[in-house]
């Protein structure tokens, strides 16, 4: 069986900390309104007393290369992010990849021990110990703890710079650590 490969968009595949105006090279730029985009730019226009006020939609920076990249590595490919089922809609077309499994996220969302990330429980839950690597920008060394004490597989925790995006170093440790497991290194 191989390992799963948990996906975050924004940070990730999206580089959204990178400068504003200036996209990274090797991306693309698309602007989406997906349902949820639409749904809080609405709530925050009307919040501001401008409920006639068309939303903008979301910027996104988006590499066609990832989508390859992530298909070549030996992982079953989920995504763990926000966007859930609209990742499926918005990114994946974009970046080539068929329809992946989501992890849905519960509402509202579970307050874990203090500096653990609000998703880092229910990605321990919801791969059941099963082998996992995960890519998030949020991911930090007690989210790694809480990973080892609480979840009976091999883990990769992968914390992806949200400036860059996913690189080749962060490919090849992907590969690597999957290598490992099965013994292809």
């Amino acid at each position: 069986m191989r390992p799963l490969l948990l996906l975050d968009v924004d940070g990730p595949l999206n580089p959204a900390a990178h400068k504003p105006h200036r996209r990274p090279p090797g991306y693309e730029t698309h602007r989406v309104l997906t349902p949820r985009w639409e749904a809080a730019e609405r709530r925050r226009l009307t919040d501001w007393g401008l409920p006639n006020k068309a939303p903008k939609p979301l910027r996104l920076w988006l590499n066609p290369d990832h989508g390859p990249h992530l298909a070549a590595l030996p992982f079953d490919l989920i995504w763990a992010t926000t966007w859930e089922d609209e990742a499926n809609a918005f990114i994946a077309p974009v970046l080539g990849l068929p329809e992946l499994p989501v992890i849905t996220w519960s509402e509202p969302r579970p307050t874990p021990p203090h500096s653990v990330f609000w998703k880092t429980p229910e990605i321990v839950a919801w791969a059941e110990g099963r082998p996992f690597a995960w890519v998030d920008d949020q991911i930090t060394d007690a989210d790694r703890d809480w990973t080892a004490a609480h979840h009976d597989g091999p883990a990769l925790l992968h914390r992806v710079d949200d400036r860059t995006g996913l690189r080749t170093d962060d490919f090849a440790t992907l590969r690597q650590w999957a290598n490992q497991l099965t013994g292809d290194a």
